[in-house]
């Protein structure tokens, strides 16, 4: 009698060399950058709320903030950047203010505020990504 341990002889698999070739193709991929955004924010009227930036790239030089979904001049509430400081555009009503980090704090919202926003963040070499997020406000 043979013993059972024994492997026994069936010849080549012709998936096994498929299953290699999506696991390679896998592990060697480069991985996808991450989409920067706002993070969406609940809020009730009178609060002071932070709209936060989600998957914000490294070596940042400036910041730009609108209200809206377009990234124009008429709709621009500030601008920071790493030389020219803070300051305000168009939209801007004083309760705005962007911190070091990028957010945008809006102090004692309304429900006009609520909406879209984009931020610019802009990076060396005159390159810049674009995000969206949006600030609902609800009264009391």
């Amino acid at each position: 009698m043979e013993s059972l341990s024994a492997p026994v002889g069936r010849g080549p698999v012709p998936w096994n060399w498929l299953l290699l070739a999506v696991s390679l193709l896998n592990f060697w991929s480069l991985p996808t950058t991450a989409q920067l955004a706002i993070v969406s924010t609940n809020a009730t009227e009178g609060q002071d709320v932070i709209l936060r930036i989600r998957n914000k790239p490294p070596n940042v030089r400036g910041f730009m903030w609108y209200r809206g979904e377009e990234a124009n001049y008429k709709h621009n509430i500030a601008r920071l950047g790493m030389l020219q400081g803070h300051r305000p555009g168009p939209e801007h009503s004083g309760r705005e203010q962007i911190n070091f980090d990028g957010s945008l704090l809006i102090k004692n919202v309304t429900v006009k505020d609520t909406g879209i926003y984009t931020i610019v963040v802009y990076l060396p070499d005159s390159k810049k990504e674009i995000g969206f997020g949006r600030l609902n406000v609800y009264g009391e």
